[in-house]
């Protein structure tokens, strides 16, 4: 009997993990990708020897990965190489005014304490207690749950369901909620951040979203040969039980047949059939048409200002005084509020912008004194990438901008245009197309928006979604969670169809 054909559109992390999952149960899986290397925005950038991780940095939330390998008996670290972080991040706000968080809490604890005084040290310890509490009230109803809704929320708690709603603070903004826990503005500003890794305000987006700082306290990873060795992990597991992954192939159109989808044709004019497809693409890509005008009903449209954050990144090699980078590094604007208005308000690049580095090679190790080191530099941006052009003049002054923020705080960096790799709101549009850089799926502004992003299945039967612009949202073990979802909505339904699935792994494992 013929197996059932799936073909996902996209090789991010979402992809790779639906393609991992149905590959194992035995399923005919397609994977597309219209780059030549899998990971999606795990992408990295060559800069001479040096491969930039130039996506996403910060590995949390191992457990996602660790029931995904253990799903079909493989251990996650056989296969990818981690090593836990003491020192989660470092903050700067000048060259006086430095704060470490650890994986310790009780070393947070102590260093707040020192930074900012025994009250504010108090406010971490009920910031953890509270923001523990939200993760846990979260994670089965809401990050494990293929669909998100208030209705679902509420019903998961019986009685309590209404009292464990406020408990998760959706309707304050984070930026008021922190003021409860902290006096100190710089502390209000680290632990704003969070929303950030979301694309979003802390002034506009609702007090849940601290949960992250939950999520980061239990654990950060580096993972040897940054994080595209976890998309070679998840690629080469899906191809080795059976999964084709095809790169650069651009796919035009998705086909539908009497209402349900049927296939993928590609730019060449190639006609791929399926029984089901998934698609790893921003959801704003598909609601715009660019996978064809039938396929568009299966994702409603994301409106401009809905947009998440874009941002400027600079990859690059270079030589670093002044500062003791660790892995991670954030160094602060002196106006938060005035950094937010410019990109949301204005539609513009913030007049100081609060800077992330990632010092790639300062994991366990410090780099000889006056080596070049490889680096990532981030700034927040607009989402407006499809509607400005970003000329080289307004890139250099952001870059100005940028640097001397790095400056103000004691990091002097020494950039060179030839070991340098700028990526802006219009670059990111390109690679994502129809985001306008958007990198984050919609923001989450307004207690509401986290329950607007789709879930894996759609209003076209066979056609499903996956992705960090789908639920349960943005970040590495979100998408993959997603893409999860998406693999196990598929086979539900397939199942539900009285189709051919099969129903053990390779290696004899179950998994029904």
């Amino acid at each position: 009997m013929p197996k059932d054909r799936v073909v996902i559109i996209g090789a991010g992390v979402a992809g790779l993990v639906s393609a991992f999952t149905l590959a194992a149960r035995g399923l005919d899986v397609i994977v597309l990708e219209r780059r030549d290397a899998p990971g999606g925005k795990m992408r990295q950038i060559a800069i001479g020897p040096a491969q930039i991780d130039s996506g996403p940095t910060v590995f949390t939330m191992r457990w996602v990965f660790d029931e995904l390998f253990a799903a079909v008996g493989w251990n996650l670290s056989d296969h990818v190489r981690l090593q836990p972080l003491e020192t989660l991040a470092r903050h700067a706000w000048d060259e006086d005014s430095r704060l470490d968080l650890f994986a310790d809490k009780e070393r947070t604890v102590d260093a707040i304490g020192g930074f900012a005084g025994a009250a504010e040290a108090d406010g971490y310890r009920a910031f953890c207690r509270d923001t523990k509490r939200i993760y846990e009230i979260l994670e089965k109803p809401f990050l494990r749950a293929p669909q998100a809704s208030v209705a679902g929320l509420i019903s998961a708690g019986g009685l309590r369901g209404l009292m464990r709603l406020r408990q998760i603070k959706p309707f304050s903004s984070m930026w008021s909620a922190l003021g409860q826990y902290f006096r100190d503005p710089r502390l209000q500003q680290l632990f704003g951040r969070y929303a950030t890794y979301c694309g979003s305000s802390p002034y506009l987006a609702p007090a849940t979203l601290m949960l992250v700082a939950h999520v980061e306290r239990s654990g950060v990873w580096s993972i040897e040969g940054g994080m595209h060795a976890l998309a070679s992990a998840l690629a080469d597991g899906a191809k080795s039980f059976g999964a084709t992954i095809r790169y650069g192939q651009e796919v035009s159109e998705i086909l539908i047949d009497r209402g349900r989808a049927c296939g993928a044709r590609l730019a060449n004019g190639e006609r791929i059939e399926a029984d089901a497809m998934i698609v790893n693409a921003d959801v704003a890509a598909v609601a715009s048409g660019l996978f064809g005008v039938n396929a568009r009903r299966g994702a409603a449209v994301v409106s401009q200002r809905t947009r998440s954050l874009s941002a400027v990144t600079w990859s690059i090699v270079a030589r670093t005084n002044g500062f003791p980078l660790s892995l991670h590094n954030v160094f602060f604007s002196r106006n938060y509020q005035a950094e937010f208005d410019d990109i949301f308000r204005s539609d513009a690049l913030p007049n100081e912008p609060t800077v992330y580095v990632c010092a790639q090679g300062r994991c366990g190790v410090e780099p000889s004194h006056g080596c070049e080191e490889p680096l990532l530099i981030l700034v927040n941006a607009p989402a407006n990438g499809d509607r400005h052009s970003y000329e080289a003049a307004e890139v250099e002054q952001c870059a100005q901008r940028t640097f001397r923020t790095l400056e103000r705080c004691g990091l002097h960096i020494q950039r060179r245009p030839e070991t340098t790799h700028v990526t802006t709101p219009a670059a990111f549009d390109k690679l994502f197309p129809a985001t306008g850089g958007a990198l984050y799926g919609r923001s989450s502004h307004g207690w509401t928006a986290s329950f607007q992003r789709p879930g894996a299945r759609t209003k076209i039967p066979g056609l499903y979604l996956a992705g960090g612009s789908t639920h349960p949202g943005p970040g590495v073990p979100m998408a993959a969670l997603s893409g999860r979802s998406a693999a196990s909505s598929l086979l539900a339904d397939l199942t539900s169809r009285g189709w051919s699935t099969p129903t053990a792994m390779r290696g004899g494992i179950s998994t029904r």
